[in-house]
């Protein structure tokens, strides 16, 4: 089958079209043909060797589609379930026909269609595993580095939906989006911190930073020890007295945010719809850092 990916760990020259077998259901998998893929910041990470993938590899990191066959051990789906969920590696969404991990699957729900369930596994689904983990009581103040992004977009409505109140630092152009979802958004750049205290003045509970590097040395003060985590930097947040954050990735987090969306509790902000043919550009836009929103691919 044909499917997008890289021919060896690079830069995005080394992007095509591949010609690779298809793939079969192995223990604990779902194989499933694909409706919808996300697209995602750790897909570029993958192909520049950041996760010591060497390639050729077909990318894709969750999907939504139609079980053709369930691998051994699995009993929860059967061929003909509507599912989304995540690849096991990282890799193989980017196809007409791709593997899923049966743990990191959950059924779509009528309500829910094929592109909104295909961008739920990574980057909300690492949004409620992080309000799992920080455990913030309603009432309290969330701080959220880098709130624009594909993690921040869902991480600001959940943690609205659960009585936080979210200052969220990002670039103007998304400001008028994130005080749409309820977010007291707040520019980057220099003076940062007295824009963030005058917008919390009792301080911040807690903080997910999403951009690392000088912005999450910059605003680590302001969080209190042991209510710090970064997803984009994890040896400066570890030096920092921070920590990643632990991920659940079960069937039970997919669930929960396929709920929320049927009941019109948490958009998903899916953007741009494009075919597979286009699967370089949008990743050339993803790796750009402009996306607002989620893009999705149609194989």
């Amino acid at each position: 089958m044909r499917g997008y990916g890289f021919l060896t760990a690079g830069g995005p020259e080394q992007q095509s079209f591949l010609d690779v077998a298809e793939p079969e259901a192995g223990p604990g998998e779902l194989l499933v043909r694909v409706r919808a893929a996300g697209v995602n910041p750790g897909d570029w990470r993958v192909r520049d060797g950041s996760y010591g993938v060497e390639g050729p590899a077909v990318l894709g990191r969750e999907v939504a589609g139609t079980v053709l066959a369930a691998g051994d051990g699995v009993v929860a789906f059967a061929p003909g379930d509507e599912v989304f969920g995540g690849c096991p590696g990282m890799l193989g969404g980017w196809a007409p026909v791709a593997r899923v991990t049966a743990s990191f699957a959950a059924l779509r729900p009528e309500g829910v269609s094929p592109e909104q369930a295909a961008v739920l596994p990574v980057a909300a689904g690492t949004a409620y595993d992080f309000l799992e983990n920080v455990a913030l009581d309603a009432g309290a103040t969330l701080l959220v580095n880098g709130a624009g992004g594909g993690v921040g977009l869902p991480l600001v409505q959940l943690a609205r939906a659960r009585g936080l109140r979210v200052v969220g630092t990002a670039s103007p152009g998304k400001h008028e989006l994130l005080a749409g979802l309820g977010a007291v958004p707040v520019a980057y750049g220099e003076g940062v911190t007295d824009r963030i205290a005058a917008a919390a003045p009792d301080g911040v509970d807690g903080a997910l930073d999403l951009v690392g590097g000088d912005a999450l040395r910059t605003v680590a003060p302001l969080v209190p020890a042991g209510r710090l985590y970064s997803i984009a930097d994890k040896p400066l947040v570890a030096e920092l007295g921070g920590r990643d954050v632990p991920r659940d990735r079960s069937t039970a987090v997919l669930a929960e945010l396929a709920r929320l969306i049927a009941a019109g509790e948490l958009d998903p902000l899916v953007r741009e719809v494009r075919p597979l043919d286009e699967a370089g550009e949008a990743l050339a836009a993803v790796e750009g850092g402009h996306v607002t929103g989620k893009i999705v691919l149609l194989p």
